[in-house]
């Protein structure tokens, strides 16, 4: 919280208000359950701070009265005449969390009409983008167990053949709780024609022999009261031995993969580091088939800064913690993926997925 206030005060924000999304647990440790009811942290530059929360709520929250008091609201109570009253009139600038409900925004634009409103990722952006060491620990943790999934999937413990994309799917997404994930935010499951498309929704399809099978997981994992911190792995086997156009291309793949992430340094221009995989793509005749960024950042959520992508001229900080994904995509055919969460650190990248990078080939 006193680097939230002190970076309030380098943008000109009075006060922040963070509702819903991914800033309330990583500043309180509370995360807020998206419902109708209200629940607002008024966080003043100067001044304390005060968690609104519905009372049948509060049971629910771990109190932190060295960091905020807690001020419960009943069924009849108005909850944003509340927080408007805890803003103040002497508030010229809110900060809200960028995920707050429409309905709320509005009510409390209508409620404190002399107050100008701006996104809260203006606040908590730049800070969350540097993982402290506790951060970087916990997503270690959460990556190590994502790789004892994904090497359990590389050693042929997960069915796949005669199955469906959601039953494997299904599997995976067991496997992750059963390493100590809290909770599973996807399992994608693609085989054959299916892996061309990158974020395939797990279905009906049977596995077969002689498919790619692209399987991309991550989930929640918490260590101790904190919030909780994300994974997020893509690994590709086969079914049998892959032809030659496909082994090839996953040659490519991986070189620029790995390219990518010894790029990954703090300094480097984030869109460097996006060019060091689609150079070599490209120069391998994929370029087309490369259709998206080549990382996102991840914390206390799956997709948040620093993005790796052509136009992001912003370097990269110690403390940086985001994905490296190339992939090539022919439609209609295959797709491939490779993906590790990569650390900037100051001794440079540290890879914190450790599982096979190769094309592990399975018995169909």
């Amino acid at each position: 919280m006193d680097r939230v206030r002190g970076r309030m005060g380098d943008v000109g924000v009075d006060v922040l208000l963070l509702s819903v999304g991914a800033d309330l647990p990583w500043l309180t440790g509370y995360e807020a359950m998206p419902l109708e009811r209200l629940t607002m942290l008024v966080l003043p530059r100067d001044g304390e701070a005060t968690l609104v929360v519905p009372r049948l709520e509060a049971p629910r929250v771990v109190e932190r009265p060295e960091a905020f008091r807690m001020r419960t609201w009943d069924e009849t109570d108005d909850p944003v005449a509340i927080v408007a009253g805890l803003v103040g009139r002497g508030a010229a600038t809110a900060a809200v969390g960028d995920t707050t409900w429409a309905r709320f925004v509005l009510d409390l634009q209508a409620a404190l009409p002399a107050t100008a409103f701006r996104k809260g990722s203006e606040v908590t952006g730049p800070l969350r983008a540097v993982k402290d060491a506790a951060e970087l620990d916990a997503l270690r943790a959460a990556a190590a167990a994502a790789d004892r999934v994904a090497a359990q999937l590389q050693a042929g413990e997960v069915e796949l053949a005669g199955r469906t994309e959601a039953e494997v799917s299904r599997e995976l997404g067991r496997r992750l709780l059963a390493e100590g994930h809290e909770r599973v935010n996807f399992a994608i499951v693609a085989a054959g024609p299916n892996a061309a498309s990158p974020h395939h929704e797990p279905g009906s399809t049977v596995i077969a022999a002689g498919q790619v099978v692209l399987c991309d997981f991550g989930g929640t994992f918490r260590v101790g009261d904190g919030p909780g911190y994300c994974s997020d792995i893509t690994r590709c086997v086969h079914l049998g031995e892959p032809p030659a156009e496909l082994a090839e291309a996953y040659a490519v793949l991986h070189e620029a993969q790995q390219a990518a992430v010894a790029a990954a340094a703090p300094g480097t221009p984030c869109e460097a580091v996006d060019a060091a995989a689609r150079d070599r793509i490209a120069a391998a005749g994929h370029g087309e088939h490369f259709v998206h960024r080549t990382g996102h950042g991840i914390g206390v959520e799956e997709h948040e800064d620093p993005y790796l992508v052509g136009g992001n001229t912003a370097p990269l900080t110690a403390g940086n913690v985001f994905s490296v994904e190339p992939g090539i995509y022919v439609p209609g055919r295959w797709g491939l993926r490779l993906e590790d969460i990569v650390a900037a650190t100051d001794a440079g990248p540290e890879p914190l997925n450790r599982a096979d990078h190769a094309l592990v080939v399975l018995d169909a």
